[in-house]
């Protein structure tokens, strides 16, 4: 089992609503990514940004990401987490997707739909917590929003890794660093946010802040710029702290419904 996890957290400016254009420009970067990452964390919505207008993504681009995702995996022998615009049954979803090199797929739709922006009239909600395991780690995913809501994040499971894909604001982005360090903190894991950088097609500014805190907060890596960010994870330290700190054994004992 492997003791270490080493990631690439890709923050940049993305092309809006253009799903062809954003695939190219992060097939060229990720080809510039060292062979010994592990794992390859892109934005929320990286193929289009954060758009409410999903009708007017082509269908066959949810697949045509999808399948991308598959083949970049495989050919660089680095798993991909993201989040896409997925069309299903009529449907769309802010949907995550974590592929692996070896084909394994894990899927996510955002819980927490934000509704500030009208993407819970748009976007489906999803129900559903997800937890995998993935080169002896266990990671919990999550979409920007969800940042606020430590009930959801709420770390019962004992996994070792929270992950947030983000397109977040520059003009909240004060809470973005103080929650991502709160969720390290509360949840005695890593917790790893990557935003984008840019204006998109609304005006928005997003500043990037993209970081990487261990189990008790501190930054391992930490970024303005549009660039790639370096860090390793290691097992050891989230086992060993929480041998030493029991925080997590008094946490409160309760069952989220409905």
């Amino acid at each position: 089992m492997s003791t270490t996890l080493k990631l690439a957290l890709i923050q940049t400016d993305l092309y809006w609503e253009d799903p062809v254009s954003n695939r190219k420009m992060f097939e060229e970067k990720i080809e510039g990514i060292s062979s010994d990452v592990d794992l390859i964390v892109l934005p929320e919505m990286f193929t289009t940004g954060f758009t409410m207008k999903p009708e007017k993504i082509l269908l066959s681009e949810s697949k045509g990401t999808f399948d991308w995702m598959k083949k970049i995996a495989q050919q660089s022998n680095t798993a991909l987490i993201g989040s896409i615009i997925f069309q299903e049954n009529g449907k769309f979803f802010n949907r995550l997707f974590f592929v692996s090199p070896d084909g394994t797929v894990e899927a996510y739709d955002k819980k927490h739909t934000f509704t500030l922006a009208g993407e819970d009239e748009v976007y489906e909600a999803g129900s559903e917590k997800l937890i995998f395991e993935y080169k002896g780690f266990k990671i919990c995913p999550m979409i920007c929003y969800d940042l606020r809501f430590p009930v959801w994040s709420r770390n019962v499971e004992d996994y070792d890794v929270l992950i947030y894909v983000a397109n977040w604001p520059s003009k909240r982005i004060n809470a973005w660093d103080t929650l991502l360090k709160a969720r390290a903190i509360e949840n005695m894991a890593y917790c790893v946010g990557v935003n984008r950088t840019g204006t998109d097609g609304l005006d928005y500014e997003y500043p990037g802040h993209s970081g990487i805190y261990d189990v008790l907060g501190e930054p391992l890596a930490f970024s303005k710029d549009e660039e790639i960010l370096y860090a390793t994870l290691n097992k050891e330290h989230v086992t060993s702290t929480r041998k030493q700190l029991r925080f997590l054994e008094d946490r409160d004992r309760f069952s989220l419904i409905g």
